[in-house]
This record gives C-alpha cells, structure tokens and sequence, in this order.
C-alpha cells in the first residue's frame, strides 16, 4: 500500500533551543521510501541515526525561535498482516543481545510491575496466542480519551486508569507481552486510517525470529503503517524533544492510502 504523508508544525521555542526530530519516515524492511522531503525555515539541520539504527532523527536550530516546517513523502508499505497464533515464541536462549533489550522493564514500561496479573490471566497462553489475548484484552479492557495521559504517564499507570490514547495502549501491551516473556517495542508511524490524524504509536512483537507490528487500538495495521522509529517506550522515540518548553502554534497531519488494484 502506497502513503502520501503531508505534515505542517508551527512551534515556539524557548531562548532558541534546539529541536530534535523523529518525523521522517524510515528506509527499513517491510517499506520503501519513494520521497522524503523536510523543509525548515531559517534552521540548520543535522542528521542522526535513529534508536536501534531504525530510521533517522535531526537536530533542528531554528533562528528567532521559531520552529516552522513541512514534510511530504511517500512510501510503498509492503508488509502483511499474519495470523498472530500460527507464530512461535523464540526460547529465550535463542535472543540476540539487540532483542533482549526489550524483554527488560523501562521507564515508561515497568513489565516488572504487570507480572503478577500477566501470569495469572496469559500465563497459560504461549507465542502468539498470548500477544492475540494481550491485545483483545487491552483493546476491551482501555477507553480512549484525548487528553487523559500525558508524556510521564507509564504502561502501569495506565493500567490502572483504564483509559488513554495510542502511547498508553502500546505501552500497555509492550508491558504485558514483556512480563510474558515475548519481547515487544514501541515503535511510531502514519497511517490514513488514525483518527483524528495524528502521530501513531504502536508495539512490536518478536515471535518466529522477526518483528511483528500490533496495535490495540485497531486503528492501523502491518500493511497501512509506515514506520518512523522505534525504541523501547516513547522515551527513547519521541517526535519532538526540547530542553527548554515548546510551544504548539499550529500542528497539521494528513495521511492518504493509494490501494493497490
């Protein structure tokens, strides 16, 4: 499936901070960049690798302190949906050193703290029966509500309010399917079908020596999402990080879907 992303962010930056960006959409397997275009105004750029060498990031300094740019690109997403129970758990000695770090419990992902509930409700579950059962659970278990978290809010926290937007359902299932032994990361994105047009956030799960993209919401899938980064939680990939306080004049995310014929 073919995406068309056109992205506008107006902010005002504090004593002219720096920016550090992570909206380019990455040249990864399962996707193809066909263009990529940033355009910043009065700013000087510099590239980085992105966390984990998925995608890029850039250090935007902005004169005036103001941050106003635009990104298009397009991009050929040629990953499928699979069958999440016909996949097998990979045993734990067989986990590369790069994999392992995300079976461990991070800041905003305290798995340590899901354990107990994750072995009493899909401890009887293994691969991906038990992702299956972590995403219909967090998917009936969640009300979404803009608004209701905010960037310090953990996989746990959520847990217990119940309620949140797209970070705190794949923080939720990151943590769940890493206190069930399955290694899980954050990872963001566009896709056409997110409302209302945002940035997208959504976990992915190591089982049959690859990763698999899930998301509770139900608001995108492996074949509509094209990937920006991924980290272990939000901390390690946030879209726009400041020293100092950023603030939003004007943010604008259109996402389209040319389905193949």
């Amino acid at each position: 499936m073919k995406l068309a992303i056109d992205v506008d962010m107006n902010y005002a930056l504090e004593g002219g901070d720096p920016a550090l960006l992570a909206i380019t959409v990455a040249q990864t397997e399962g996707q193809t960049v066909l263009s990529s275009v940033l355009e910043i105004e009065n700013a000087t750029l510099r590239w980085i690798d992105g966390e984990g060498n998925v995608g890029q990031r850039v250090w935007v300094h902005s004169e005036g302190g103001q941050l106003n740019l635009r990104y298009r690109a397009q991009v050929d997403v040629r990953k499928s949906n699979v069958a999440l129970p016909s996949l097998a758990a990979t045993p734990l000695y067989a986990l590369s050193g790069e994999v392992l770090t995300y079976l461990r419990p991070s800041r905003l992902c305290p798995s340590d703290l899901l354990q107990t509930f994750a072995d009493e409700r899909f401890g009887h579950l293994d691969g991906g029966e038990k992702i299956a059962a972590i995403l219909d659970w967090t998917a009936a278990s969640l009300v979404y509500v803009p608004g209701s978290s905010c960037a310090n809010t953990t996989a746990f926290d959520t847990f217990i309010t119940r309620e949140g937007v797209c970070r705190d359902y794949a923080h939720l299932v990151c943590g769940l399917a890493r206190a069930g032994n399955i290694p899980a990361r954050y990872a963001t994105g566009y896709s056409a079908n997110v409302d209302p047009p945002d940035f997208h956030a959504v976990a992915e799960v190591w089982l049959d020596g690859a990763w698999h993209l899930v998301d509770a919401t139900g608001m995108s899938s492996a074949c509509d999402l094209a990937i920006i980064g991924s980290g272990r939680d939000a901390g390690d990939i946030p879209f726009m990080q400041t020293e100092k306080w950023a603030t939003l004049i004007h943010q604008r995310i259109y996402v389209s879907a040319e389905h193949p014929t």
